[in-house]
């Protein structure tokens, strides 16, 4: 059985680092356990950028959010961008397309409306966390 490859944005991840019990932490989760997470220098940095704010001091120490960044980075699947993509009406979201489909991705996990509204973009589904986790939860991939 071939595992799935997802596409979280950063939203979902920063969600996953800051709230431990949270639907975007649950997907987080089902995705690096049950598939492939799809990663590119482009979203590295966006995401070290954002992980790493002040404001964020107060919820998770510093240390532990640099911890949580180099050990989702270590188990992503590095994507090379094949083809560049100007669709979102959000430019700075074009990047997630672009991963998604050079990585061949089946889903693309997102909150942000503006991926949202091109649901499925290229025959690649791009859903909230909570319906991410209705379609890929474990017992679903589990039935594939």
């Amino acid at each position: 059985m071939n595992r799935p490859r997802f596409v979280l944005d950063t939203s979902v991840i920063v969600s996953a680092a800051l709230l431990a019990r949270s639907v975007p932490r649950r997907a987080f989760d089902v995705a690096i356990q049950q598939g492939y997470v799809l990663f590119a220098d482009g979203l590295q940095a966006e995401l070290s950028d954002v992980l790493l704010r002040e404001k964020f001091d107060r919820y998770v120490s510093r240390e532990k959010r640099l911890h949580f960044l180099a050990s989702f980075v270590s188990v992503t699947v590095p994507v090379v961008i094949a083809e560049s993509i100007d669709v979102c009406r959000d430019p700075k979201d074009n990047i997630l397309l672009e991963v998604a489909f050079s990585g061949g991705a089946n889903c693309i996990v997102t909150g942000d409306a503006d991926l949202l509204v091109l649901h499925p973009f290229r025959d690649i589904a791009i859903l909230r966390p909570a319906d991410f986790l209705s379609e890929y939860g474990s017992d679903q991939i589990q039935r594939a």
